[in-house]
């Protein structure tokens, strides 16, 4: 094919974007699912949603996130609005949530949540670890009488260990009387005392239905019970805080069953058996995948074609190759121009005519300044002159060239008061051209 008809990823990438973006059906998305992978970040929030089959990633900017009243949190099941786009970078389709909301079995993910932080953070789910008896002779059982739990547990207790004694305490497992009636019989069994080990249990159903098994009240009653407790609360994939708090979890009533029950003979060599061709398929699974693998690798173009691996490192040379001429020769045409300036600017007739220009200007910044050190020296003539006249002006000599006169003592002080001349005392009177001695006859 030629070269034109190949696509570059990104065009295919944006291709595909475009027909996310133009698809009717995805511009506005009504969707519910669990949170996951949520971590807050200071600007746009990523996680992903997901149900019990899918998971689809998410993306929440910062304006929408702001909006919201409540803050989301991991395994939150929550409702959103939103549009279907394609991620460029990664090719990845995501949803871009425009509002949230949490729905109503999200709020109890939550409540359940933070019950499960708080009885963790008091060390109540490693306080019970104990092991079951080998030979246990008393089980107590705590469910519904009507339902199949007790039905299946009495069963594989016939088959396995028929000497064991069951004692059914029968509860409500289910609605508002659920965790009143499982306290009731937690108290009732701890008061009898006498029994190896204790069930509880139920069969599956939503978070609603095992609510009962997530009261706090419930949890802290299972943590004071003197035997261990096996619990077998839903299915395998329900999770409830019975389960932590109990010391074994059994995913069925029959393996709950098994669990307080000894491995009979026949069960070790059915075990055996079951092992035996669990082995035998694994490795026959196990040689047939590398059989596989060997022939996948007979055929791969490493060992049939193996120029084919330096294709692209030669076409990467070849690349390289190139910008580096492109950038060699780029770099010295630059390098001619300054050169080819540079000697022009140097020809002795260019050279000439900047040494007349320099001199031109020598000349002129000589007679400005040769200006202006003239005008300087004539203002500053002039201000002394001034100052001289100002001074002449205020010179007592002046004043006595206009026929004033002033007397002084012997010591020199001035006479400047009546009270000053004392009679025959001597004196002297100085005029403009100089002074006249006299003795003070007398003062009137």
């Amino acid at each position: 094919m030629p070269e034109s008809d190949y696509l570059s990823v990104s065009a295919l990438t944006q291709y595909l974007r475009r027909k996310f973006d133009l698809d009717p059906y995805l511009a506005r998305v009504f969707l519910t699912g669990e949170i996951s992978n949520f971590r807050l970040r200071p600007g746009h929030q990523y996680f992903s949603l997901k149900d019990d089959h899918a998971k689809i990633s998410a993306v929440m900017f910062k304006p929408a996130f702001a909006k919201l009243r409540f803050r989301p949190e991991e395994g939150m099941k929550v409702r959103v609005t939103g549009r279907i786009t394609l991620y460029n970078a990664s090719g990845q389709y995501q949803i871009v949530i425009d509002s949230m909301e949490p729905d109503g079995v999200g709020a109890l993910y939550q409540a359940l949540a933070q019950l499960k932080e708080k009885l963790g953070a008091e060390g109540l789910f490693t306080r019970n670890q104990r092991p079951l008896p080998l030979f246990p002779r008393r089980v107590a059982v705590i469910t519904s009488p009507s339902g199949a739990v007790i039905q299946d547990i009495r069963t594989t207790v016939a088959r396995r260990y028929p000497i064991l004694q069951l004692t059914l305490f029968p509860a409500v497992v289910q609605g508002d009387q659920a965790a009143d009636s499982i306290v009731a019989q937690l108290e009732r069994i701890r008061r009898m005392g006498g029994f190896d080990a204790l069930i509880i249990g139920r069969g599956g159903g939503s978070i609603e239905d095992l609510w009962p098994f997530n009261e706090e009240r419930v949890a802290r009653a299972l943590v004071e019970m003197p035997m261990p407790i096996v619990s077998s609360v839903g299915h395998e994939t329900d999770t409830t805080i019975t389960d932590f708090i109990a010391d074994h979890r059994a995913a069925t009533p029959t393996a709950a069953a098994e669990l307080v029950t000894p491995i009979t003979l026949v069960d070790a060599l059915d075990r055996i058996t079951e092992d035996r061709l669990r082995l035998v398929t694994a490795m026959r699974n196990r040689l047939q995948a590398q059989t596989d693998r060997l022939r996948h690798a007979q055929r791969s173009v490493v060992l049939t074609q193996p120029t084919r691996l330096y294709d692209q490192y030669a076409q990467q040379v070849d690349l390289l190759t190139t910008r580096l001429g492109e950038r060699m020769r780029a770099q010295l045409d630059g390098q001619a121009r300054r050169v080819a300036v540079a000697q022009a600017q140097l020809r002795p007739r260019q050279l000439a005519v900047r040494v007349t220009t320099a001199q031109q200007t020598l000349a002129a910044d000589r007679a400005r300044l040769i200006r202006a050190v003239q005008g300087l020296v004539a203002t500053r003539r002039q201000t002394f002159g001034a100052a001289v006249e100002s001074l002449d002006h205020l010179s007592p000599l002046k004043i006595l060239g206009r026929g004033y006169s002033y007397v002084t003592d012997v010591d020199g002080k001035m006479l400047s008061r009546t009270q000053d001349f004392v009679p025959g005392a001597q004196a002297s009177i100085h005029v403009s051209d100089g002074d006249v001695p006299v003795v003070i006859a007398e003062r009137k």
